[in-house]
């Protein structure tokens, strides 16, 4: 397979994103679909750290069967070290954007042009920080799945490239809604522009992941970027299970976040079935 297709199966594993994404454009006042649509985001993204996790520990669980401890400790730091990092910046970034947000504006010739970025309300800023963030723990994801694609590509694995291809481009279609779901369930809609932009952080690494994957292979670099990916994801996590404390509706909300996970669930089963 020559490198253009190669880098081809990468792009069409991550434009499938785009596919969830106009689910933002989509007026939702109703306080229920609301309610549902961010619960269903948090159970996919609850399904993702799972799958993540378990992805970046699997060759250190492998080299702890074969008692190649050396290996297992390298592999191990970076997983906690990436882990680490990809959790708590974001907690350090939110502060940081949050404490910029709320600081007054003083007049000024700029004041008016910026002001209008303050006349939303905050769940609206709030909603669309959290997208940033999904968008950017997915990239993070996907440039990782974008390693796996190039990888089995460049090795002559092309029956498990077209596979994996299928199951992230699954996958990524059910990420591009998780990643608007933040703003849907504020009542905000995005402008076309801001879905591009969401979509070209999501989806755009797993191109970038295969045209690196199909000549640089590194255990130690996958292990980083899905780690990094887990600690991202679980924040976020975090952010929505508060957004959804906000807005009541206990048992809908559980029952979103079921909806969520199984529909992760489901995607990857049509992976493994398939035989990937």
């Amino acid at each position: 397979m020559t490198s253009t297709s190669i880098a081809a199966l990468g792009a069409v594993a991550g434009v499938t994103i785009f596919f969830g994404l106009p689910i933002g454009r989509v007026r939702t006042a109703m306080p229920r679909t609301r309610a549902l649509l961010n619960a269903a985001a948090t159970g996919i993204l609850i399904f993702l750290v799972w799958d993540v996790l378990t992805h970046a520990w699997e060759p250190v669980d492998t080299a702890l069967a074969a008692r190649d401890l050396r290996t297992a400790g390298i592999d191990g730091t970076v997983f906690a070290l990436a882990l680490t990092l990809g959790l708590m910046s974001l907690v350090y970034f939110d502060r940081w954007r949050a404490g910029r947000v709320t600081t007054p504006l003083s007049p000024g010739p700029g004041a008016a042009a910026v002001g209008q970025l303050t006349d939303l309300a905050p769940g609206a800023v709030r909603a669309q920080r959290l997208a940033m963030m999904i968008a950017v723990g997915i990239g993070l994801h996907n440039f990782g799945e974008g390693l796996a694609i190039g990888n089995s590509a460049a090795s002559g694995e092309l029956q498990l490239a077209v596979l994996l291809v299928i199951g992230f481009a699954l996958h990524n279609a059910t990420e591009g809604f998780g990643i608007v779901a933040p703003m849907a369930a504020e009542g905000y809609r995005p402008t076309w522009a801001q879905l591009g932009l969401l979509g070209l952080i999501g989806g755009g690494p797993t191109f970038v992941g295969t045209l690196v994957g199909q000549r640089f292979v590194s255990d130690l670099t996958s292990i980083a970027f899905l780690a990094l990916a887990a600690g991202s994801i679980l924040y976020v996590v975090i952010e929505l299970l508060a957004v959804a404390r906000r807005m009541g509706r206990k048992e809908l909300t559980t029952w979103g976040i079921v909806l969520g996970v199984m529909l992760g669930f489901a995607t990857d089963a049509i992976v493994t079935a398939a035989g990937a």
